[in-house]
């Protein structure tokens, strides 16, 4: 099943168990990989940006947490990962810099 980063849509491959470490990091742009924005359970519709009603509240999406019911999202391309829109335009912004 493929798994991609949030912020730069680069293929994440997980290690046998399945699992992402707390302290993980994508090896393209170095974003945390155990962050809401890479969880099933994140959407910016659901009350805290959650859909998992047992969840603690996390304030800092992008940001590694010690959320218990992280869930690596799953895609079937790139395209379809969650992209805040924000953060999509700041990296169109950036690109045109490099």
């Amino acid at each position: 099943m493929p798994h991609f980063c949030y912020r730069c849509q680069h293929g994440i491959a997980l290690s046998a168990d399945g699992r992402i470490g707390r302290r993980d990091l994508c090896e393209k742009c170095s974003a945390d990989l155990h962050a809401c924005k890479n969880c099933k359970f994140y959407s910016t519709s659901a009350y805290n940006e959650c859909s998992e009603p047992s969840a603690d509240r996390v304030v800092e999406k992008e940001r590694s947490n010690f959320c218990d019911y992280f869930v690596f999202r799953v895609s079937n391309a790139p395209g379809e990962a969650t992209v805040d829109p924000k953060d999509a335009a700041r990296k169109r912004l950036d690109d045109l810099f490099k």
